[in-house]
């Protein structure tokens, strides 16, 4: 029998009484979206899997809506976490609902908040699905003046932008950050937190998606199609979503002392040598659970210096139309399944 992170059910766990609800399921049960092989979207199925207990430290939430990430179709694609977790498994980071019980020693949360974060990141959290579990403090307060389905689209994606720009490269007011894919998911956000902090700000994207850039805060924007972004000079800091030949040519347009931030933790080839060689900084990041990171990002929200674009929502039930979406990299912002209507 699975877990709610579709692994294998330990000896001496809790088990609920098998009563019905009005849906039909015990309530130990819940639906949930599960893989068995590696493959194209259409090895995601909805299933009938045992609901998660809290253990000492975490919080069991009522999953209202669950954001669509890169790193969930690229996982389902190679069939195998970045941690080494195999199939049968449960995709998903992106977490938005209402806390439904507590475990022992939990004192932020109590049920019947409503919260959002980003759970055991990088290992399987399990978010396509009614429940989760993960530690208190891998959530954070909703901010109230948005919906579930937007708060969804938040954790990773808001979660990397600030811990490269603000956590790594420290970002201060008057700098120069270059951001390239600017509409996308990470873009979108990094855009609009580097300017909250008084940066100006340099985005790469189509033409067709400046005038929405603008609306979110970029001061000058490049149509990556037709113009060089290597023409630009005295960027202080690069947040680098691409890779491939970006990096090499990014490095050549900061300052010296400047810093390029990578979100490709696992590229090859990365080219430190050259940054060392032009005097500046080159780092690559992979995003962690972060409560400080998290409020953070709400008190921006709540200030409505942030607000996250959902380019698509689908039903639970939907995974794999949402995955074929996510994989055209046509998007403007997030996708986000919705879950609890």
């Amino acid at each position: 029998m699975l877990d709610g992170r579709g692994r294998p059910m330990r000896p001496g766990r809790q088990v609920r009484s098998t009563v019905t609800t009005s849906s039909g399921r015990a309530p130990d049960r819940m639906l949930a979206v599960s893989q068995d092989v590696a493959g194209t979207p259409d090895v995601l199925k909805i299933i009938e899997m045992e609901r998660p207990v809290p253990t000492l430290g975490e919080i069991l939430v009522r999953v209202h809506a669950a954001g669509v990430n890169p790193t969930d179709w690229k996982t389902r694609a190679r069939g195998q976490f970045a941690t080494g977790a195999l199939p049968p498994f449960v995709l998903g980071f992106d977490v938005s609902g209402v806390v439904e019980e507590v475990g022992p020693g939990v004192t932020l949360f109590a049920p019947g908040d409503e919260v959002f974060g980003m759970p055991r990141f990088p290992h399987p959290a399990g978010a396509y699905a009614e429940f989760v579990t993960a530690p208190a403090r891998h959530f954070c307060r909703k901010p109230t003046n948005i919906d579930h389905t937007t708060a969804a689209a938040l954790p990773l994606a808001s979660l990397t932008a600030w811990q490269a720009l603000v956590d790594t490269a420290d970002i201060q007011p008057g700098q120069r950050v270059l951001v390239h894919a600017a509409a996308g998911g990470v873009g979108h956000l990094a855009v609009q937190i580097a300017k909250a902090r008084g940066a100006r700000v340099v985005g790469t994207a189509s033409a067709g998606k400046h005038d929405l850039l603008r609306g979110l805060g970029a001061d000058e924007l490049i149509d990556y199609t037709t113009e060089d972004f290597g023409v630009l000079r005295d960027i202080d800091v690069v947040l680098d979503t691409v890779g491939g030949d970006y990096t090499p040519r990014s490095l050549r347009t900061l300052r010296r002392g400047g810093i390029l931030i990578s979100l490709l933790p696992m590229a090859p080839d990365f080219p430190v040598d050259l940054a060392e060689e032009l005097d500046v900084r080159a780092t690559r990041i992979l995003v962690e659970p972060d409560h400080a990171g998290m409020k953070a990002v709400a008190d921006l929200v709540a200030r409505r210096q942030l607000r996250p674009l959902v380019d698509t929502t689908l039903p639970l039930r939907e995974a794999a139309r949402a995955h074929e979406r996510g994989e055209t990299n046509s998007t403007t912002g997030k996708i986000v399944l919705s879950v609890v209507a």
